[in-house]
């Protein structure tokens, strides 16, 4: 090694020491979600807790429920020791049972060392607002919420950008080569359309992406059998949805279920290994997403992979590191 590249050796690690300094620019985010009816969510909170490019700011419940979901996202973050993130309830603060209701038994959302903000439309308007720099709205559910945040504030489209997991351009559900009227977008088009519509940057990951994604073999050995607390907790909701579920019949200790919502997460910090194509999208009152060159608004879509099992791989070792 010369005296030069010494030298530089040397600055790089003063550089990494000092203080304040970072390697990766963070991305302030909000994650819309809802959380507690597929388990996919769950896998995707946990990604983005651990991804070191996400600054997670809140986390807001969607699509009714809010209560319930917000009692798992409020023991999950607590696990994670990041109580530094707010919780939000979002449309309809009902306390109901769900899907990983054990799990949660006995959590008092009341207790929460953090912030938990009844009305969690108006706490994401106020953060987008406030923030100096453009926010993330990572949308990983129905958006009844963001609908309502934009009726409430327009502005909120000219100081945020959208990041969700919606629709089916090429591709439906179980690799059909016809498109299906997906979920997150079926369950309130209306949102939806208000949604992708409104005048904002949109990035979304449809079927033809995220509907593939699944842990299996090694790679999903690897999740089942981490001792970080933050994945323990991961396979233990992932447990008690499988027990709650009949319609699913999945095995928590061999293979994970689709985990679509994973695939948003990715395309807040990176599209790289995706195709992107910028796309007239339109959604339909029947909840699908359509290109339409008159009525479409251009939006990035990721509409393949471009290695599916390198992506599967990164998410194991994001999961498990």
């Amino acid at each position: 090694m010369n005296w030069r590249t010494l030298i530089a050796s040397l600055v790089a690690l003063l550089l990494l020491a000092a203080p304040g300094f970072s390697q990766v620019k963070k991305i302030p985010v909000i994650l819309d979600t809802d959380i507690g009816d597929d388990i996919d969510d769950t896998w995707a909170l946990v990604m983005a807790l651990k991804s070191p490019e996400i600054d997670l700011k809140m986390v807001v419940t969607d699509y009714g429920k809010s209560t319930y979901r917000a009692r798992i996202v409020a023991k999950i973050l607590e696990i994670a020791g990041r109580a530094n993130i707010a919780v939000g309830l979002g449309i309809n603060g009902a306390d109901v049972r769900g899907r990983q209701s054990a799990w949660t038994e006995g959590y008092d959302l009341k207790k929460f060392p953090g912030k938990v903000h009844q009305d969690g439309i108006g706490a994401m308007i106020d953060m987008i607002m406030a923030s100096a720099e453009p926010m993330t709205l990572l949308c990983i559910g129905p958006v009844p919420n963001i609908a309502e945040a934009l009726k409430r504030e327009p502005k909120i489209a000219q100081r945020a950008r959208f990041v969700g997991m919606h629709g089916s351009v090429r591709v439906g559900y179980g690799e059909s080569k016809n498109p299906s009227a997906e979920w997150n977008v079926k369950a309130d088009s209306r949102a939806c359309r208000a949604a992708l519509g409104a005048p904002w940057d949109v990035t979304i990951t449809p079927l033809d992406t995220c509907g593939l994604v699944r842990l299996e073999g090694d790679r999903y050995a690897r999740v089942r059998d981490c001792r970080d607390p933050l994945v323990v907790a991961l396979m233990e909701n992932y447990r008690a949805w499988s027990a709650a579920d009949k319609e699913h019949k999945t095995d928590p200790e061999n293979a994970s279920t689709t985990l679509f919502d994973t695939v948003a997460v990715y395309l807040v910090f990176s599209t790289d290994m995706c195709r992107m194509e910028r796309l007239p999208i339109a959604v339909t009152e029947a909840g699908m997403t359509v290109i339409d060159g008159q009525a479409g608004k251009p939006i990035s879509v990721a509409t393949e992979w471009m290695d599916l099992k390198a992506f599967e791989g990164f998410l194991a070792d994001r999961l498990t590191k």
